[in-house]
């Protein structure tokens, strides 16, 4: 590898370096081992085929914005993007903080800027780290711009790089110095601040070690909430926890919220954009119930009208709920994006997954736990009732459900030969691929992994992580056992 000094510009030569690992995006971005394939030759690769994308099309008119999370070299790699950027004269505005992800997001969308890079690996474990790339309007990169970065990062013979301090002072880096005030002003500006002020809910936030102290506390603050926080600070191995906001990594949330009399208490992952609830009892809300908590509240309660949009693998009580109030629940495959463009397409109210990621319709175009845990306690103030008591009514009302998730460890030879197969597979072919079940399935769907539906509405789907080494199993059942029955005949028939 050559290093060439051209004026203010290190030029490195890779013509004859092997790159050193496959770049591949997944449904939430790139995401590889820190030390392993998380390396700076890797990091700037993105970031010289980015900029040779936005040259090219003559996209280099406006900035890019750059956030980072609190992960181990989030900060240094966030610098790493901006020198190549520079190096190659595309302007580039960083967040002189750790930022969440619906901020760079919602940046993106507010200043009407082309692309956004945020460096995090959401809730994946500590070894990991990674980039999303946000584009026009705050939405997540669509695979036909993900796929052109990778095939760039094959062919790039040059990485064009300028010291970070030299390009501050040409002007070509610059630092967003108060970049949360217009993202909690859009915020607030739609919150009945008056109702949340009335009651004044104690309210537990576990942050999970992550980026999103900040902006939560500024929202219940200013909203007349009476805040605690725990895991407020930063640490790279998150509590050695996953940093998910799931029922397992939320038991100390659970145990405080309870033993210490609050109202509730919120859960993020590690870049701010999944959330997890508990309420007063200790019992946790799972995301499938956020949705349909909020999607009726919305619905009833504010007055907006419309359908609502998940994923396959997300829970079918929010199909019952939407069409007894008359609207329609469209299924869209894995992956967020697909979740934000059903919501334009259809002026759907709210779009989530049972992964904890939601958005409602205004917003940014991708998941954002904080907006969402404003208008949970916007719910709970007007409404009254804890958040385990309403979701019981719910479910007396429109049916029981019971979701159950399996993750088995596979190896990427595994997954890639498992995705084939999937791929290949045509839906008059799956009920070939499926195992027998105690019931007789209704019919097959090969959009994203093998979706298996049942004649009650109780379903399985087995498909491969699109950001982790895991084939995942989701099943719902009407009745207790049913959706665990279901995971293990596919394990048995895997």
């Amino acid at each position: 590898m050559d290093f060439i000094l051209n004026k203010k510009t290190v030029i490195i030569n890779r013509q004859n370096e092997r790159v050193m690992t496959m770049i591949k995006f997944g449904t939430g971005g790139w995401r590889a081992e820190i030390g392993k394939d998380f390396q700076k030759e890797n990091i700037t690769l993105i970031a010289q085929a980015l900029a040779e994308r936005i040259i090219e099309l003559n996209e280099n008119d406006l900035p890019v914005v750059i956030g980072y999370d609190r992960r181990f070299l989030s900060d240094v790699a966030a610098r790493w993007l901006a020198e190549v950027l520079a190096g190659n004269g595309i302007k580039v505005r960083v967040m002189h903080r750790s930022a969440p992800t619906p901020l760079v997001m919602h940046t993106v969308m507010k200043k009407g800027l082309h692309y956004g890079l945020e460096v995090t690996a959401s809730h994946n474990p500590s070894i990991y780290n990674g980039i999303k790339v946000i584009v026009d309007e705050g939405r997540d990169a669509p695979v036909e711009v993900t796929e052109n970065i990778e095939y760039r990062c094959k062919r790039i013979g040059n990485i064009k790089s300028m010291e970070f301090k030299q390009a501050l002072a040409d002007g070509l880096i610059e630092f967003i110095e108060n970049p949360f005030n217009d993202f909690l002003d859009d915020i607030l500006s739609i919150l009945d601040k008056d109702a949340i002020r009335e009651r004044g809910p104690r309210i537990l936030f576990d942050s999970m070690h992550g980026s999103s102290s900040y902006p939560f506390n500024v929202l219940f603050y200013t909203t007349r909430c009476t805040p605690d926080q725990i895991n407020a600070n930063k640490d790279a191995y998150f509590g050695g926890m996953m940093p998910a906001p799931t029922k397992d990594t939320l038991k100390l949330l659970a145990d405080q919220v309870r033993d210490g009399g609050y109202d509730f208490g919120f859960g993020v992952d590690g870049d701010g954009d999944r959330l997890g609830v508990i309420d007063s009892d200790g019992e946790y809300i799972s995301a499938n119930d956020i949705l349909v908590l909020l999607y009726y509240y919305l619905h009833e309660y504010k007055g907006w009208k419309g359908p609502v949009v998940r994923n396959l693998a997300t829970t079918h009580l929010l199909d019952r709920v939407a069409h007894a109030l008359g609207e329609e629940c469209y299924e869209v495959p894995v992956g967020f994006k697909h979740i934000s463009a059903a919501i334009d397409r259809y002026d759907a109210v709210l779009g989530g997954e049972s992964s904890g990621g939601l958005t409602v319709r205004g917003h940014i175009h991708g998941k954002d736990s904080i907006y969402a845990a404003a208008l949970f306690t916007e719910m709970y103030c007007k409404i009254g009732k804890k958040p385990g008591d309403l979701i019981r009514e719910l479910r007396d009302k429109y049916g029981d459900s019971f979701f159950v998730e399996c993750n088995m460890p596979i190896t990427p030879e595994q997954k890639e030969h498992i995705a084939k197969i999937i791929s290949d597979s045509k839906e008059k072919d799956a009920l070939t691929m499926v195992p027998e079940f105690s019931q007789k399935p209704s019919r097959v769907n090969c959009i994203d992994g093998i979706k298996v539906y049942f004649p009650d509405d109780s379903f399985v789907i087995c498909r491969p992580s699109g950001t982790e080494p895991l084939l995942r199993i989701f099943a719902e059942g009407r009745v207790q056992g049913q959706a665990e029955e279901y995971i293990e005949s596919w394990k048995r028939f895997i």
